[in-house]
């Protein structure tokens, strides 16, 4: 059972001097509230002793109660610690990521620094009700932010989601019994980033309008890697006969300076490569060092988005007659994805190739592809209860 009682402090030293106090305030004109006769003790956890003082006894007893019941069913929370502010949470928060690539490390920070702290830094973590952080959401999509434009979709939601890790921390340490960033309208990021599915033909166009980049451009539309993985493609990931590219390394860029590190969400996979240009990749391999890249700089090391995207892929995007459709390096994958599900492919092996953490993002993304196969279904179905009609109806043979 808790230990949680109550004191009077009526004859205490400290009580009545708060009252003289409060009697020579009172007729100076203040409105201020009397002190608390009564004085609510218990101890928490952290075996620490805690104290809250009520004018009235009424309002110390149903404390006790309360507090008495949170203390046996675990659910307590010290009534003093929602009083932090939402700062000191977020930087708990920021240093307990310790599983974060530098990119989405640098991006978090980023936008704690421009959105969440110069907005809700001084609040207590208590204080933010759920009208707060609507109202907040409303603000990100409509006015300006510090680089004087308003905020894509894709940015709003990121910063969105920095508040709610910062405010489900907080919930976790204890501090509050539930977040207010629930149940929030946001906007979708698709709305400003539309899927672009290239045909076979057209990737194949814009591979030789690549030129000597022509197996990049096959390895991005084909096996749906992302830029950062391709980039970072070691020679001796690339296992010919067995048609596979082992993906465990990526590029990131981070102010301006390349970091070799995990994949994004630590997926290692094996992407599949077609056989119609296994053997060209091999023979681009020839030569190298087991550790080596397979695609470099015409300079020779790591290529860099911004480089190759300027100086090789968009003249090959002009060069192939592909302008307007938005056609980005990365956005290959889409391309990747789209071909492998019209050629048969399921859910779970577009999620392999793309490496994402579950096949539920893979749905969410391309489930539109995903051929209806209803019918199919019912067809098989009708087989299967035709045989079982049949088998029913048969005449028994004795012998």
């Amino acid at each position: 059972m808790a230990r949680v009682w109550i004191e009077d402090r009526e004859t205490h030293a400290d009580y009545q001097l708060a009252m003289e106090k409060w009697q020579a305030a009172k007729r100076a004109g203040s409105k201020r509230q009397p002190p608390g006769r009564w004085r609510v003790r218990w101890y928490g956890p952290d075996n620490k002793g805690k104290a809250l003082t009520f004018q009235k006894l009424p309002q110390a007893e149903a404390e006790v109660h309360a507090l008495t019941a949170k203390l046996d069913k675990g659910s307590y929370r010290d009534p003093k610690s929602g009083k932090a502010a939402v700062k000191i949470v977020a930087e708990e928060w920021f240093t307990s990521k310790r599983k974060i690539g530098r990119t989405t490390r640098q991006d978090y920070r980023e936008l704690l620094d421009n959105y969440v702290i110069p907005k809700w830094g001084d609040w207590q973590v208590a204080a933010i009700q759920w009208e707060d952080v609507s109202a907040w959401v409303t603000e990100l999509c409509t006015k300006p932010g510090k680089s004087g434009r308003i905020l894509g979709p894709h940015r709003v939601l990121k910063t969105y989601r920095v508040l709610s890790m910062t405010m489900k921390h907080a919930v976790f340490s204890k501090r509050i019994s539930t977040s207010p960033c629930h149940d929030h309208e946001l906007p979708r990021p698709d709305d400003e980033d539309e899927h672009v599915y290239l045909t076979y033909d057209q990737l194949e166009s814009l591979a030789e309008a690549a030129g000597e980049y022509r197996l990049l451009i096959l390895t991005l539309g084909y096996c749906g890697i992302r830029w950062a993985e391709a980039s970072a493609v070691k020679v001796g990931r690339l296992q010919v006969p067995k048609r596979r590219i082992r993906i465990v390394e990526s590029y990131t860029d981070v102010n301006g300076e390349l970091a070799i590190g995990p994949v994004k969400n630590h997926e290692k996979r094996s992407v599949p490569l077609p056989r119609s240009f296994a053997d060209e990749l091999g023979t681009l391999a020839r030569g190298k060092n087991h550790g080596g890249l397979l695609f470099t700089a015409p300079e020779g090391g790591p290529l860099r988005y911004n480089n190759f995207r300027n100086r090789i892929f968009n003249p090959a995007i002009r060069n192939a007659g592909l302008e307007g459709l938005g056609i980005t390096p990365h956005k290959l994958r889409h391309t990747a994805a789209s071909l492998a599900i019209a050629a048969g492919a399921d859910v779970k092996v577009v999620q392999t190739m793309l490496g994402h953490k579950d096949a539920s993002m893979t749905l969410n993304i391309y489930g539109h592809l995903l051929p209806d196969r209803l019918d199919e279904v019912a067809d098989a179905l009708d087989v299967g209860r035709k045989v079982a009609l049949a088998l029913r109806s048969a005449p028994i043979v004795t012998t």
